[in-house]
C-alpha cells in the first residue's frame, strides 16, 4: 500500500477550499490541512457511525496527528478527502487521511489523525461503542497475512 493512491482509501467526501485557506505564498497553508482531516473524520463518525456530537455521552479527543505534503493546492481548487482506518483499538482509532485534487489519483497531502474516545464529563477513556466500531471496521485497512 502506497498511502498516496486514491484506491487506498475507503471513504471520500468533497471539501471546498476557501479564499482564506491560502497563505501569502498562494497555496493552502499547512495548518488548514488539519482542519480538513478533522472535518472528514467527524463527518464519518456522525453520518456513518451515528455519533451525536451534541448529546452523546462520549466524544473523541485528538491525541496525535501528522501530515506529509506532496504537492500544493490552492483556492479555488476542488478537492476531496479520503479516509481509512489504520488501527482500531479498544478506545482509540488511527485514521489514514489523504487530500486529493478532485481528479487526481495521487494525494497532494496525506497523514494520520488519532482519536481517543472519552466520557464527555470525566474525560476518561471509554470503549468505542459497538455501532461506531462497526462503522470504523468498514473502512479498516486490509492486512495480508
Amino acid at each position: 500500500m502506497s498511502d498516496d493512491q486514491r484506491m487506498d482509501y475507503g471513504y471520500f467526501c468533497d471539501i471546498s477550499t476557501r479564499w482564506l485557506d491560502n497563505d501569502i505564498y498562494g497555496h493552502v497553508n499547512n495548518v488548514v490541512y488539519y482542519s480538513y482531516f478533522d472535518s472528514i473524520a467527524n463527518k464519518y463518525l456522525i453520518e456513518q457511525g451515528g455519533l451525536d456530537i451534541h448529546t452523546a455521552s462520549i466524544t473523541g479527543f485528538v491525541v496525535a496527528s501528522n501530515c506529509q505534503y506532496k504537492s500544493p493546492i490552492s483556492y479555488p481548487d476542488d478537492i476531496n478527502a479520503g479516509m481509512r482506518v489504520n488501527r482500531l483499538g479498544n478506545s482509540s482509532v488511527e485514521y489514514g487521511i489523504a487530500i486529493f485534487k478532485k481528479r487526481d489519483a495521487i494525494a497532494s497531502a496525506m497523514g494520520t489523525f488519532t482519536h481517543v474516545f472519552v466520557d464527555r464529563e470525566t474525560h476518561t477513556s471509554v470503549t468505542i461503542p459497538e455501532q461506531l466500531r462497526l462503522a470504523l471496521q468498514k473502512i479498516m485497512v486490509k492486512t495480508s497475512e
